[in-house]
């Protein structure tokens, strides 16, 4: 069997009096490109950095590929790719001496790769970075993100800055890792339309903590809109996803094969399915 790729448990991360993780439980799998979402403020970033060792924990156990963050090697440092939010480069290097500065410390950095995607995404090898564009910027980060060919690439925000055919590229990008290397991604973001392109599961963060995580193809066909009495829906045993108990005519739910199949034969219930974003606006509500 294969150990997952992040394992997180009963993680609690506070600044100051405020708490922002809280007894969080998760984890990823192997080859899998995982979306994480959740409102501004929730702590997506916070989780990402502490896992990646940026923050430490008050407490709480970290494992990435096995290892804790504070005794990652220097073997799995070098299978772990990293694009923050706020991408921070050495402004003073041209992009070549960036790249090349990074390759020393990457015994797979793949320079026919980076080459490649230089010159797909039109970055000038010889400009200093401080006169790159944000956009452009972001880029170079991605190329440095993947050129060392990680087994495990976390993605903070990492194409707010790109126009749409740019995106598209990028999680084109995405996808051939995760095809030809078994890459496994996580993915923050909040353009949902490319989560719905590219993410195999989602894991929506709220409150603290992961609450509710899945196959995004199986979330969709489980979970629908369910317009049925109330008396029903608790007769059948359906709640809503937020939790609580079902005080409305109207609740978004996750069904099991046989309250679906209970739910067709009502003729007071209809049912209708429900968006990525429907998901999203009910679970971090």
């Amino acid at each position: 069997m294969t150990s997952p790729a992040i394992t997180v448990n009963g993680l609690h991360k506070s600044f100051a009096s405020q708490r922002v993780l809280i007894n969080l439980d998760w984890q990823v799998q192997p080859g899998r490109i995982v979306g994480l979402l959740g409102r501004n403020g929730a702590g997506k970033s916070t989780l990402l950095e502490t896992l990646l060792g940026l923050h430490q924990p008050e407490f709480g156990d970290i494992r990435l590929l096995g290892d804790a963050p504070a005794a990652f090697s220097a073997g799995t440092l070098a299978r772990i790719g990293y694009v923050p939010q706020q991408t921070e480069l050495f402004e003073w290097l041209t992009t070549q001496q960036l790249l090349d500065y990074f390759a020393g410390f990457y015994p797979r950095w793949n320079h026919e790769r980076c080459n490649a995607l230089l010159d797909r995404w039109q970055i000038a090898r010889e400009q200093r970075i401080s006169k790159l564009s944000v956009g452009t910027r972001q880029r170079l980060s991605i190329v440095r993100a993947l050129a060392h060919e990680p087994d495990l690439l976390v993605l903070d925000e990492p194409v707010s800055s790109l126009d749409p055919l740019a995106r598209r590229d990028f999680l084109r990008e995405l996808i051939g890792d995760v095809l030809d290397r078994q890459t496994t991604v996580v993915l923050s973001t909040h353009i949902l339309s490319d989560l719905e392109r590219v993410a195999m599961d989602v894991a929506f963060l709220h409150q603290g903590r992961i609450q509710l995580q899945g196959a995004l193809d199986q979330l969709q066909e489980e979970v629908r809109r369910v317009h049925a009495p109330a008396a029903t829906l608790q007769q059948l045993g359906i709640r809503p996803l937020r939790g609580g108990a079902p005080d409305s005519d109207s609740v978004i739910a996750r069904l099991s094969e046989q309250q679906l199949a209970l739910l067709q034969t009502k003729p007071d219930a209809l049912l209708t399915p429900v968006s990525l974003e429907d998901l999203f606006d009910e679970v971090t509500a």
